[in-house]
């Protein structure tokens, strides 16, 4: 897989240790009356330092110095580099042609974690720039990357050529239609720095390369032309303002995408997400399923990044999950069981829907006996209805099993409270200990729930009668556990389960 060619220079508070990992590249174009050409790639082609705090699933939080490449694009100091070069940085400095005498600062624009583009305006003007190449981009054209790769001031141009014109860019931290894969050798450091021709016209943006395969990838000229308009004029587009990763188990199953770090002002900043976040929904579908931001981006695609989209995550640092919208409701922790339990979303989980579709949730894969039928209560109220459990069987006639029923039905015919009696009323009748009925909110839904432990000599049963913000549909939550992992699956049902209507 691809990796970033953006170098993180990491400072551990106290510590004074330096550890080089990832580097980004950055490049500016010619001044005078025109655009330079090929030798004056290196006076437009610019180092960028994205200096703020980080949040990484394997250091945690630290201070960073994140440097990168970019280039000019006109002579009053536009210039382009990659998302995650600069996005979620408190400041950032500029070094042109690998001149490390004058330092620059800069200003991010408009920026698009889907596409990995962003452009900054740099102080002054007089700059040299780079031109845009006018003819076709073909495979075998000659091309050079250029850039400071490794975090080094000394600038480096490499040659190569075009192998494939055009390639689709899914990585863990972008979602390109169009790429151009060549074999002009880039580092890290090189992210965000300019692809260019012989004549020193750009043909794309440096982002990705493997070095074991030697494959280096550029985003296609085309492609940022489409949308540098919008970014030049301060417009994010198919960007909610993360700097993210889609994060994977050890088995090489997509967990979510992993939140490094959050754009002051966004849309995710106002919706409450932070830096160690793991965003795993949008709009109810999951997110880095193959280890990519392939999902994550087609929900923006589909909605648009204005739109209210539903959100579910999990958060380490408090051991919780959080449900709630982007430009809609702000996020709000999920009620989990006890606190022993563990909300940690785990690879080995599988999706429950009933019958007609409507209701989705997730249970731990063991969990593999489902029921998808509909149900009708005492009254005459039909109820959509999901189950599972490892026996469903033993599930339903005893307490010796676990696992769990979602229930829904359109509309408000019952209230909250009149809804989970429909299912916590024989509990008390056969000896579980309620520990009290409370208020339950997941940011979705509102309404009660309520803890019977006991049950059975050892069971713990969990109830939740809830309607939807919207009173469009009222849903029952009846799931039962007996060890510590029955409960972890319970609190998976929890931050999980929805109805749509």
């Amino acid at each position: 897989m691809p990796t970033r060619t953006h170098t993180v220079i990491t400072a551990a508070a106290g510590a004074g240790v330096i550890a080089v990992g990832l580097t980004g590249c950055f490049a500016i174009g010619g001044g005078g009356s025109g655009p330079v050409g090929f030798d004056g790639v290196q006076s437009a082609t610019i180092q960028l330092e994205s200096v703020g705090t980080f949040v990484s699933p394997e250091e945690g939080g630290y201070e960073a110095a994140g440097r990168g490449s970019g280039f000019l694009i006109t002579p009053d100091g536009l210039a382009v580099t990659n998302n995650h070069v600069v996005t979620g940085a408190g400041t950032i400095k500029v070094w042109r042609g690998g001149d490390t005498t004058k330092e620059l600062s800069a200003k991010v624009l408009g920026s698009s974690e889907c596409l990995d583009l962003a452009v900054v305006q740099l102080e002054g003007s007089g700059y040299p720039f780079l031109d845009w190449r006018k003819g076709d981009i073909e495979t075998a054209l000659d091309v050079y990357a250029a850039g400071f790769p490794l975090g080094d001031p000394t600038f480096t141009e490499t040659k190569g050529i075009v192998s494939k014109a055009v390639t689709g860019g899914e990585t863990p931290w972008a979602s390109i239609d169009s790429v151009i894969e060549h074999d002009a050798r880039i580092r890290g450091g090189n992210s965000g720095g300019p692809l260019v021709d012989s004549n020193g016209a750009l043909v794309g943006v440096n982002y990705a390369g493997n070095d074991a395969l030697d494959y280096n990838y550029a985003i296609h000229r085309d492609a940022v032309l489409d949308v540098i308009g919008d970014l030049v004029d301060g417009e994010d587009v198919l960007s909610l303002g993360i700097n993210g990763e889609a994060l994977v188990g050890e088995d090489g199953t997509g967990l979510g995408i992993w939140v490094n770090s959050v754009k002051s002002g966004s849309v995710a900043d106002e919706a409450g997400v932070e830096p160690g976040d793991l965003l795993t929904t949008m709009e109810g579908v999951s997110l880095g399923v193959n280890g990519t931001l392939t999902e994550y981006c087609d929900v923006l695609r589909t909605h648009g990044q204005d739109a209210t989209l539903s959100v579910e995550l999990y958060r380490p640092s408090e051991d919780a999950y959080y449900r709630g919208q982007f430009n809609g409701d702000p996020l709000t922790a999920v009620p989990v069981v006890g606190s022993g339990s563990s909300a940690e979303p785990s690879a080995d989980t599988v999706t429950v829907t009933d019958d007609s579709g409507a209701i989705t949730f997730e249970v731990p894969a063991s969990w593999a006996q489902t029921d998808g039928a509909p149900v009708t209560d005492g009254n005459g109220t039909t109820w959509q209805s999901a189950s599972a459990s490892p026996d469903l069987a033993g599930f339903q006639g005893s307490w010796a099993t676990p696992g769990a029923t979602v229930y829904a039905t359109r509309g408000a015919p019952v209230s909250p409270d009149a809804a989970a009696d429909l299912v916590a009323t024989g509990a008390a009748e056969e000896g579980c200990t309620s520990t009290g009925r409370e208020p339950f909110d997941d940011g979705f839904h509102t309404g009660v729930w309520e803890i019977f432990t006991g049950c059975g000599g050892s069971a713990t049963y969990v109830v939740v009668g809830a309607t939807d913000y919207a009173g469009t549909y009222t849903t029952i939550v009846a799931a039962q556990g007996i060890s510590d992992a029955d409960l972890e699956g319970i609190d998976q049902v929890l931050a999980t389960f929805y109805a749509s209507y």
